[in-house]
């Protein structure tokens, strides 16, 4: 729904010249059609491309890590955290949210997929399944049928896991130039006197305006913009309650050192900004940060890892009992990875953020976990990572 209106809309907008207009907006006109049922949030980043927990949450105390990374295990100075686990230095935000007690760190988790395919493995977290394509509709879909919220997807096309039976819009700046305020006024007075495409526009420039009527310029989207962006529409009375923000740059096959300082870093200013742009909601909201696996423990030969399956995964939000890394650690000697590669898998994803899910929105944990799954055999809500 990024790039349209409505077909008829659309198509009265080209034949007047206001085309560009129409995509520049790039809006759903039915965003904010009634008052949110719950003053919970919650929200989904997802880094695509199976990023490094070994790296961004480094087990220092292990005595088998700085043999497996070698230089790359002193490309960082970590943070400390515990006796066992640091905190890599360009999150920054992050750690300040752990000093908070409001960030939680699951260690050497993963979904139940064990191959390496970034888009199987997507696949399967998206939708909280066993195998890859195994249904078509996404987790984050469900809890929003559940708990009756909007949700709202951060990007141009709807991710799998908002996919499913409840409607999802989502935004996306346009790279089209931003419209001039005399093309405004005659759109304003074009539509008028039409019911029906004075209302679709009406709300297309009142979702505009929460989004920021920013322009992207045909430039990634800045991480801050992007949190402060979110954090409107989360703050909105009648705005969503569950959204979606997708990051990329976590596939570290070669210079891990570099591109893991910059895609960290960025994802630690999308955090704080949303946190920041949230102000009194972020005691109502949840984020989850996950990916799809983790990898390798061993560096490669060009100073990175490759397609791994354990991994990390954040929770924060003002409800976590955060502070602390939870872990069944299996550790990194030879006979303890999985395959005689990876950080071996300890706990289960879905159980992580069904759990936390369910205690954030005071529902049931078995409920929610039906709710949240696909037909299949149902696995047990973790428990005590949200304050009920």
């Amino acid at each position: 729904m990024a790039d349209t209106l409505c077909p008829d809309l659309s198509r009265r907008l080209f034949l007047t010249g206001g085309g560009a207009l129409a995509a520049s907006l790039a809006l759903p006109a039915t965003l904010y059609a009634a008052r949110a049922p719950t003053e919970q949030r919650l929200v989904f980043i997802i880094q695509r491309g199976a990023m490094d927990g070994l790296h961004a949450v480094p087990p220092v105390g292990d005595p088998s890590y700085a043999t497996l990374r070698g230089a790359l295990a002193q490309s960082d100075s970590p943070r400390k955290l515990d006796a066992m686990f640091g905190l890599h230095s360009s999150l920054s935000e992050v750690g300040k949210i752990y000093d908070q007690r409001q960030a939680l760190l699951l260690h050497a988790i993963a979904s139940p997929y064990r191959d390496r395919s970034h888009f199987d493995g997507q696949d399967v977290l998206e939708t909280a399944g066993v195998r890859p394509y195994q249904t078509r509709d996404g987790w984050l879909n469900r809890i929003s049928l559940l708990i009756g919220g909007e949700a709202l997807a951060l990007a141009p096309t709807i991710p799998v896991a908002l996919r499913g039976k409840a409607p999802t819009p989502s935004y996306a700046p346009s790279g089209l130039p931003t419209p001039d305020e005399d093309l405004m006024v005659r759109i304003d007075g074009l539509y008028r006197n039409d019911p029906v495409l004075h209302a679709a526009w009406e709300a297309a420039k009142e979702t505009r305006a929460i989004g920021g009527g920013k322009d992207a310029g045909g430039r990634r989207q800045n991480p801050v913009e992007l949190g402060q962006t979110a954090a409107r529409f989360l703050n909105a009375p009648d705005g969503a309650r569950i959204a979606m923000i997708e990051t990329s740059g976590w596939d570290s096959h070669a210079n891990q050192a570099g591109l893991l300082k910059r895609s960290l870093s960025s994802l630690d200013l999308l955090i704080g900004s949303l946190k920041a742009g949230l102000g009194a909601q972020w005691a109502r909201t949840l984020v989850v940060v996950a990916t799809e696996f983790g990898r390798t423990a061993a560096v490669n030969g060009t100073n990175g890892t490759d397609h791994g399956t354990a991994s990390v995964a954040m929770l924060l939000g003002g409800g976590v009992t955060g502070g602390r890394v939870v872990a069944d650690w299996p550790g990194l000697r030879a006979n303890q990875l999985f395959e005689d590669r990876d950080l071996a898998p300890t706990a289960d994803i879905r159980a992580a953020i069904g759990g936390a899910a369910a205690a954030h929105f005071g529902v049931d944990p078995p409920q929610l976990m039906a709710a949240m799954l696909p037909d299949q055999e149902r696995i047990v809500a973790m428990e005590g990572l949200v304050r009920a």
